[in-house]
Formats: C-alpha cells, sequence, structure tokens
C-alpha cells in the first residue's frame, strides 16, 4: 500500500508517521512541501505520488482565532477536503480525514452517535462540518474519523499547557460546565492502523471511554504531576473566549468497539502513557 500522509508535522500527524510506516510505502508531507490552501498544489502532490490511501492530518486548529479567520479556516478545513476527496475518487484511492466533535451544539444531554444531526456553533466547527460534506458528496471511499480535546507531549495542546503551568507553580482558573472526552493523539494514529488493516470505511467516532470536564482534566494532570498546586473551577461565562463552546460534546465510541471487537481504553489510562512520555521528552 502506498499511503499519502498530509500534517506529518501536527501532533496526531507525528504519531501518524510512527503509526502507519509498517502498512507500505509511507510519503509523508508537512505544510512546507503540501499547502492545503492551494487546491493546485494537492492535485499536483496526489497525482505524482499515486496512492493507494491518503491520509489527512493536515487542519486548522486555531478555534478561537477562527473566529476572524473564517475564511482561511474553511480554505483548509473545508475546501481543501473535497480537493483531496476528488482525486481520491478519481484514483479509486482510500481518503482518511479527522473531524470533531465541534461540529454538535452540545444541546444533547446523551453522548453524539455518528448518526445524530450536527449543527455547529463556530466557525471551526462550520470547516469541518463542511469538509465532511464534501467528502460525502465527491462519492470517493472514505474514513471520517470524529475525535475530540486532542492533546501529546508534543506540539500546543491543553495538556501540556496546563502540566507546563502546574509545573511553574500557577494558580489555575478551568472551566467545568464544557463535557467531553480527552484523546491522545497517539491513540488515533493507533485507531487508524486499525482500521485500515481490516479495511474499514465510514464514519467513525474515535474517542475513548469517559468522560469528564475542562476542569477534571487539569485535576487528573496534577495528580500525575504530583502537583499541589490549586486548580479553581469556574463556570464558562467566567472565561469568554471569541469561539463559544459546546456545553456537551462527549462522543460514542460504541461503533469503533463494535468494529474492532474490543472497546477501547478509559482515557485516564491513555492520559497516565502521555505524561510518561512527556517527562522522557520535555
Amino acid at each position: 500500500m502506498r499511503i499519502l500522509l498530509t500534517g506529518r508535522n501536527g501532533q496526531v500527524g507525528w504519531e501518524l508517521e510512527r503509526a502507519l510506516s509498517s502498512l507500505g510505502e509511507l510519503i509523508a508531507t508537512d505544510r512546507a512541501t503540501l499547502d492545503l490552501g492551494d487546491p493546485d498544489a494537492i492535485k499536483r502532490a496526489i497525482r505524482q505520488a499515486q496512492p493507494d490511501a491518503i491520509i489527512n492530518a493536515a487542519a486548522y486548529t486555531a478555534v478561537d482565532r477562527a473566529e476572524s479567520e473564517a475564511e482561511l479556516a474553511m480554505r483548509v478545513n473545508g475546501i481543501a477536503p473535497g480537493v483531496l476527496a476528488d482525486e481520491a475518487s478519481r484514483l479509486g484511492a482510500l481518503l482518511v480525514h479527522y473531524s470533531t466533535d465541534y461540529i454538535f451544539d452540545g444541546e444533547k444531554r446523551l453522548p453524539y452517535a455518528e448518526t445524530d444531526s450536527p449543527n455547529p456553533i463556530n466557525a471551526y466547527g462550520r470547516s469541518k462540518l463542511e469538509g465532511e460534506q464534501r467528502i460525502a458528496a465527491s462519492g470517493c471511499r472514505h474514513l471520517v474519523m470524529r475525535t475530540s480535546w486532542v492533546y501529546a507531549p508534543r506540539g500546543k495542546n491543553f495538556f501540556r499547557t496546563i502540566a507546563n503551568k502546574l509545573r511553574a507553580g500557577d494558580r489555575l482558573r478551568v472551566v467545568d460546565d464544557q463535557h467531553g472526552v480527552p484523546t491522545e493523539a497517539k491513540f488515533i494514529a493507533e485507531m487508524t492502523a486499525a482500521l485500515l488493516r481490516q479495511p474499514a470505511e465510514g464514519t467513525f467516532n474515535v474517542v475513548p471511554q469517559g468522560l469528564t470536564t475542562w476542569h477534571g482534566f487539569a485535576t487528573e494532570i496534577g495528580k500525575r504531576l504530583g502537583s499541589r498546586t490549586v486548580i479553581d473551577a469556574i463556570a464558562t461565562r467566567d472565561y469568554p473566549t471569541p469561539a463559544r463552546r459546546p456545553r456537551n460534546s462527549v462522543l460514542d465510541c460504541a461503533r469503533l468497539s463494535r468494529q474492532l471487537g474490543a472497546s477501547p481504553p478509559q482515557w485516564q489510562a491513555l492520559l497516565d502513557r502521555c505524561t510518561e512520555a512527556w517527562r522522557q521528552i520535555d
């Protein structure tokens, strides 16, 4: 299998480059070698590589900045996946694409299933939903993996921000009325490889088991670091941001469990692994 990977330097892309290397020939690109904001560059790269699978790990992920850069977010998250999908359809290749819990409005009380109707409440979510819709409209073979609250021992993410602040002894105020599922980047890469081996197609929620709040996530990070720093629980209204966040963006991983024949681990177990990796590299 020949695989074209975009976004190799992102937190998910970094893990994917390692997890997918055993599946065949891997052609890994970054923004310098493949800018998803340039449709012609996308076409050239795919036609030159002639891949059997395209793994799109590149994305515009600045949720708050997307409110003022909606056009750029849409170009990368919405339009580019459509170009990738059209090229995949032409080749008969499989397109693997990563989406987000933020395509939902957060009004549902129970976890969101793959079949629930999306209704994004911020520019980032709208751009990611557009990407999903363009992929579906292309008719290409595709695997859309929706995930949430992604973190890793590398890059810019909630885990590293909290860990560094706790290490510095900074008192923290963290929102405690938004619910979701923290998802380790390495887990996403492992699940991608597992679904490719089957192979699987369609839309899957790719998250571990369990749920928490941002405050609960931060508290668990503090426990693993042995920190005594106070983490105050606050309401969303006390921490205003340019982009609205859904109150509940918990994703149901039942379909993933059925597909793989086993339930994913609890999110806390993956946090253990990430924390150990962070200690080794930071």
